[in-house]
């Protein structure tokens, strides 16, 4: 159990939970909460945008995710779906390994290495998500920007247009 106190009547109770304005006296509840936000944020990287597992992005994203990457932005469950489907398009057998992660307030800020193959040569390209969390507890919005000029210089030239250009056909 937690001692919770009402912040606007300086009020004491014993709970296991957050309800309405209690707040953790000892700030354990905001730890616990930041914890499973940061592992909210790590299993929507290494499930859903690396495995394409769409079953499991209800459970991690809201409804009204907005997903801002590089200089793109997409909306809700689709723009999930379409997002991943750019990364899957260019690397088989992809996986994203969490490196850091650091959590505050509501957001949740993971650095990954993405890797995988294409064509046969195989290629890792970094990056950095920010996440935001909503009140309901699931990611409402993030921001990625991963370093595409370094994954450019590992495919060569002419796997980078071929890529371009398929990029192109798909919008």
């Amino acid at each position: 159990m937690l001692v919770l106190r009402d912040q606007r009547r300086g009020l004491h109770r014993r709970a296991t939970r957050r309800v309405g304005s209690w707040a953790v006296a000892t700030g354990d509840l905001n730890a616990a909460v930041a914890g499973d936000q940061a592992k909210r944020a790590r299993r929507a990287l290494e499930e859903v945008c690396a495995r394409g597992d769409f079953a499991k992005a209800p459970e991690l994203y809201g409804a009204e995710f907005i997903d801002h990457v590089n200089d793109e932005d997409f909306h809700g469950m689709d723009g999930i779906r379409r997002s991943v489907e750019n990364y899957l398009r260019v690397l088989d057998g992809l996986v994203i390994r969490v490196e850091d992660q650091v959590s505050e307030s509501d957001r949740v800020v993971s650095r990954w290495t993405a890797s995988g193959s294409n064509r046969g040569k195989q290629v890792r390209v970094s990056g950095i998500t920010i996440s935001r969390f909503g009140p309901d507890g699931l990611i409402a919005e993030d921001w990625t920007v991963s370093d595409n000029l370094s994954l450019l210089r590992q495919l060569g030239v002419r796997r980078a247009l071929l890529i371009g250009i398929g990029w192109l056909r798909s919008r």
